[in-house]
């Protein structure tokens, strides 16, 4: 046990900081937001040290990324208890123990890095300077990344996301994605650890150099520490001097904050809501200076509209009548399955409004998990509360932006915002604003309002495209091309608020190409481990 507790304070230390470097009760303070450049270094420094004994290093060092990974999501993505025990009708403990199965299930990707950065560890320190082997392991920490989001589908948090109020990091964005500054990052942690076991390899060398076989010392650790500490340091700096342009604004959209309680069944007055919320958006528009509006949004809510209800679309359709602006709202939506007519689908739905009446929707691609449906309902059966208040939906098939006067907006639903690449497609089709549609109620007053809006902006800045996030409780606010916060509506009250935006088309290098970057360090990651499985040896830091 003594021997180890330096472990298990290594993994506490890197998972508090890698939980620290992210929104925990509020915005993420800029001062915090630095211990990105060491938060994994304890960790790191685990692994090149475990990289060194014999013979079940691999095991130990799995099973302690493992901890740290599980530790991460419970200090991070706490908010999962509030949501499934307040609005999943679990118990408290039931609740508890669906929060420690999502963690045990994502901690996974962190064992795998520490798996693979092992083997690359054993590999290559000695036939690799220090920066080149970095290098790769950061290159291994983007594909597992990758892998979170395409596989799990659960991308919340990347580590580049740290660093979305660092104008000058977030100009990688354009070009490379999120998952560049994510490489940035992890390159700089990888790099420090290097740097210092090579240090300390350097001091036992000494001290043992009178035995018969002393271990070799590793090269130039110096100048892998100095180009990581300039690096970090000018991205710091660089940070602070460096302000993001702040592009002029030439539009304004209605964006409607119902602020319904996601409970069993909003308490809703004698007034339909539909007819509620239109008055609050006509209220607006005539207390606004310039009382006109390009676009209005309703967001996703727990209200029990249907697409084509005859009170809703009456309702929607003469708001665009009498406003002049299409109106863009969420709503369930139901249809007839094409392969069996006696099979009724339900989606989680975008319908865009004009005077003539609903002229297109987006159905929902990427639903919730155990929020819009249960994965492996028979496993979970449990779970099925969680499902009563927002049914089963079925998912959408179409990525498609929503046209109307002449622009075209890229919608997407809730959560979805998180996944890059699928909103990147929206502006390659097209879209010269983005909307994001909404319902953070269900997070409570958690952290999880304000990393989902950190990652939002990041999806702007990818595509430099303004973005409007209409939200049932909030946070509603416009987001300009470089991820500042150009307007927003207070939290937990019932309004209409005026977002300031404009249409673009500049076109990025990731709008055009994707996740390319990301592919690439996939392909590296199967190279190094290729190499490694070719090398039948255990590598230099195997005990004499």
């Amino acid at each position: 046990m003594r021997r180890h507790l330096p472990f298990a304070a290594f993994v506490l230390l890197s998972a508090a900081m890698q939980t620290a470097i992210f929104p925990i009760a509020g915005p993420l303070p800029v001062a915090r937001a630095q211990l990105a450049w060491i938060a994994c270094l304890p960790w790191f420094y685990l692994l090149c040290v475990l990289s060194r004994t014999a013979p079940r290093q691999l095991l130990r060092a799995t099973l302690w990324s493992y901890l740290c990974g599980v530790l991460w999501y419970l200090g991070h993505c706490y908010w999962i208890f509030q949501t499934m025990h307040r609005y999943g009708n679990l118990s408290a403990p039931m609740a508890a123990i669906v929060l420690v199965l999502f963690c045990l299930y994502l901690g996974l990707y962190h064992a795998l890095f520490g798996a693979l950065a092992v083997l690359q560890l054993r590999r290559f320190t000695v036939r690799l300077h220090p920066l080149l082997l970095s290098f790769s392991l950061a290159a291994t920490w983007v594909a597992v990344e990758l892998a979170r989001a395409r596989v799990t589908s659960f991308p919340w948090d990347l580590l580049g996301y740290s660093q979305v109020d660092n104008a000058a990091l977030t100009g990688l964005a354009p070009f490379a994605g999120i998952y560049s500054i994510s490489f940035l990052i992890a390159w700089i942690n990888a790099a420090f650890a290097l740097a210092l076991v090579s240090f300390a390899s350097g001091s036992e060398t000494s001290a043992t150099r009178d035995q018969p076989h002393p271990r070799p010392r590793d090269n130039k650790p110096g100048l892998a520490l100095a180009v990581a500490s300039l690096v970090a340091l000018v991205s710091i700096v660089a940070g602070w001097i460096h302000h993001a342009p702040r592009p002029q604004a030439d539009q304004q959209a209605i964006a409607v904050q119902p602020n319904l309680d996601p409970s069993p069944q909003p308490n809703l007055s004698a007034v339909p809501l539909e007819r509620q919320l239109a008055s609050l958006t006509t209220d607006a528009l005539r207390s606004s200076a310039t009382p006109s509006a390009a676009v209005i949004l309703w967001p996703e809510a727990p209200t029990p509209w249907e697409v084509h209800e005859p009170l809703l679309q009456t309702t929607l359709t003469g708001l665009a009548r009498s406003s002049g602006a299409p109106v863009i709202a969420d709503s369930n939506a139901v249809d007839r399955d094409p392969a069996n007519p006696r099979r009724l689908r339900m989606y989680n739905s975008a319908g865009l409004f004009t005077a003539q009446g609903l002229q297109t929707r987006y159905d929902k691609i990427h639903l919730v998990p155990f929020g819009e449906f249960v994965p492996y309902a028979d496993l979970f059966q449990f779970a099925g509360g969680l499902t009563e208040q927002v049914g089963t939906f079925d998912r959408g098939t179409r990525r498609i932006p929503l046209r109307a006067a002449g622009h075209t907006y890229g919608v997407f639903i809730c959560y979805e915002s998180i996944f890059p690449d699928e909103v990147r497609q929206l502006v390659a089709k097209g879209a010269d604003v983005l909307v994001n549609l909404s319902d953070d109620g269900w997070y409570g007053d958690t952290s999880a309002p304000f990393q989902h809006s950190n990652m939002a902006r990041m999806r702007a800045i990818e595509n430099r495209r303004w973005m409007l996030r209409d939200t049932n409780t909030g946070i509603t606010e416009s987001i300009d091309p470089y991820g500042n916060i150009r307007a927003t509506a207070p939290r937990h009250q019932r309004l209409a608020a005026m977002l300031p935006f404009a249409f673009t088309n500049e076109s990025t290098f990731y709008t055009r190409h994707g996740d390319l970057f990301a592919w690439l360090c996939v392909a590296l990651t199967a190279a190094a481990l290729a190499v490694c499985a070719a090398g039948a040896h255990r590598g230099p830091f195997r005990d004499h």
